[in-house]
């Protein structure tokens, strides 16, 4: 199964993220521009553009980097909710047809300001239940025609999306990720995504989840191919060992300081998978050979909570090792975004290729 490499983009409103160069006009089309089309010139294959309220509509940002690019990938983050699935089949199709089948999805289904625009709040049940229920429609959509569907959550009649997605060798539709360390997600996972993301948790906690979802998809009775597995993970890479973890030291302390992070957010971190980060400090400052926990300590979240560090030789080794458990997307990314675009393009990527 062939290898693939993403990157992030940051679509903020505010600038600095997780410790970013703060620059005039951070967020303009031409900055992001610049993002995107440095990572089809250094090896990536795109990269996951987040959503929350509060940021740039995730969809309209990577509608525009997909015209300025011809190979970027954009990997989309979206949360029913926000979108019903007809309207969200329909116009990722037409961004799919428009760009020769360059679309990637990811489903988000954590907390967020909901009742802003509109959403209710729901248990994680109800989350998790909706959350199928759009997928399973979204599929259908994109597979089927005259398509009838009357659900908990979403009903549609007779209805049938076009232009049709970009259908090329085992691709039929755009590639659908999905994140979520619950029981309740795991089964959504288990069921009905293409790719589970996983935070950079140790080896031992990803092998884990790895064979534990295997087996529910068993039990569930999977319809689909089978899950793929993805990490999503800060990758702080210098020329050196001795350097990068220099950096990274200096990077936390000036995070304890309260500098080059933003405010840790209390909804994030309620979330199953955020928990299970958050609590690997316990068991060390570094656990495997390089996986640094220190900066959740200090307000990292997300994939910043820990970061793999060293040389490009040291975590391209460690990066290997998820492989070999059967992880093959990757989403890097570290600050300042785009030098890193390069640095990590040229000296990490040829690494993992060989």
């Amino acid at each position: 199964m062939s290898l693939e490499f993403l990157w992030y983009i940051p679509n903020q409103v505010q600038p600095g993220h997780r410790g970013d160069d703060v620059v005039e006009s951070h967020n303009s089309l031409e900055t992001l521009t610049g993002h995107a089309r440095a990572l089809e010139e250094h090896g990536w294959s795109g990269a996951l553009i987040g959503a929350g309220w509060g940021r740039p509509d995730t969809f309209t940002v990577a509608t525009a980097l997909a015209v300025r690019t011809t190979t970027f990938q954009p990997l989309i983050a979206i949360r029913p909710g926000y979108w019903r699935p007809a309207n969200f089949a329909s116009a990722a199709a037409t961004l799919d047809h428009l760009t020769g089948g360059r679309v990637l999805v990811n489903i988000v289904s954590g907390q967020d300001n909901l009742r802003a625009y509109g959403d209710s709040e729901g248990d994680q049940a109800h989350r998790y239940a909706r959350t199928r229920e759009f997928i399973q429609l979204v599929r259908r959509l994109w597979t089927e025609e005259n398509v009838t569907f009357h659900g908990e959550h979403f009903s549609v009649t007779d209805s049938t999306v076009l232009p049709r997605t970009v259908v090329r060798g085992d691709r039929r539709h755009p590639r659908l990720y999905f994140g979520g360390a619950s029981a309740a997600a795991e089964r959504v996972a288990a069921t009905e995504a293409d790719v589970q993301l996983f935070w950079g948790e140790p080896l031992d906690g990803v092998h884990e989840r790895i064979e534990r979802l295997r087996d529910l998809a068993e039990k569930l009775g999977r319809e689909h191919p089978p899950l793929e597995f993805g990490l999503r993970i800060t990758t702080l890479v210098r020329d050196t060992t001795e350097q990068a973890w220099a950096d990274a030291e200096a990077k936390v302390a000036r995070m304890a300081e309260g500098r080059g992070v933003a405010a840790p957010d209390p909804m994030r971190r309620a979330a199953v998978g955020q928990q299970r980060l958050l609590d690997l400090a316990a068991r060390g400052e570094v656990l495997d050979d390089n996986l640094y926990t220190a900066p959740g300590r200090f307000g990292g979240g997300g994939a910043g909570t820990t970061w793999l560090v060293g040389s490009a030789e040291d975590v391209a080794k460690s990066l290997r090792r998820y492989q070999a458990l059967g992880i093959t997307h990757f989403v890097l990314s570290d600050t300042p975004y785009r030098s890193e675009i390069t640095r990590q393009g040229d000296q990490l990527l040829p690494l993992l290729r060989e």
